[in-house]
C-alpha cells in the first residue's frame, strides 16, 4: 500500500482508539511506519534526505514489541508499504501522524496511575518526538531545494539560460 494512504488508515484508527492499550498500539504502528517510511527514503529518496531518513528509519529500533498487541493482532500496518509516491506530501502526512500520536500518548500518559505505563509512555513520546524532529527536518530541506531552484530560475529569467531568441527583424 502506498505511503500516503497507510498514513491515513494510520490517522484514522488513532482517532477511532478507545483506552490506553489501543492508543499505545496505534503510536506504535505510526512509529513503526516513520521507521518503515525512512528506511524507504534512506534507499531511493532524494540525496539530500538520505541521512535524515536513515535515522528516522533507526528511531526505536532496537525496542523489543514482540509483545506488543499490534504485533499480536496481525503485525505492523507498515508491513504493507509499497511504495512512496510523492516525498513532501507524504512527509506532511507523517508529521501529522506523528504529532497526533504524541498529543495521544500525553493524554494516556497523565490518566494512567500504573508506574510502568506511563513509563512506556513517556519513552513513546520521546521516540516520537524525535521521529518528528527528523520529518521536520527533511521537510526544511525540501523547501531549501524548493528555494534554491526558485532563485535559479530568477537568475536565468524568463527565457532561461540563453535569454531572448535572437530577433530576424531587420536583416
Amino acid at each position: 500500500m502506498e505511503a500516503e494512504r497507510l498514513i491515513e488508515a494510520g490517522r484514522r484508527a488513532l482517532a477511532d482508539s478507545r483506552g490506553a492499550l489501543d492508543v499505545m498500539a496505534e503510536a506504535w504502528q505510526a512509529q513503526a511506519l516513520a521507521r518503515a517510511v525512512g528506511s524507504r527514503l534512506a534507499l531511493c529518496g532524494p540525496m539530500e534526505l538520505r541521512s535524515e531518513a536513515r535515522a528516522l528509519g533507526e528511531i526505536g529500533a532496537g525496542c523489543s514489541a514482540l509483545d506488543h498487541p499490534a504485533v499480536i493482532s496481525g503485525g505492523a500496518r507498515a508491513a504493507q508499504l509499497s511504495g512512496i509516491g510523492e516525498v513532501r506530501p507524504t512527509l506532511a502526512g507523517l508529521a501529522l501522524l506523528l504529532g497526533e500520536a504524541g498529543i495521544a500518548l500525553v493524554g494516556v500518559a497523565c490518566d494512567t496511575g500504573e508506574d510502568g505505563l506511563y513509563w512506556q509512555c513517556i519513552e513513546a513520546i520521546d521516540a516520537a518526538d524525535e521521529s518528528l524532529d527528523r520529518v521536520h527536518g527533511m521537510l526544511r530541506r525540501l523547501a531549501e531545494r524548493e528555494r534554491e531552484r526558485d532563485r535559479e530560475r530568477e537568475r536565468d529569467g524568463p527565457y532561461g539560460i540563453r535569454g531572448p531568441a535572437p530577433s530576424t527583424a531587420g536583416s
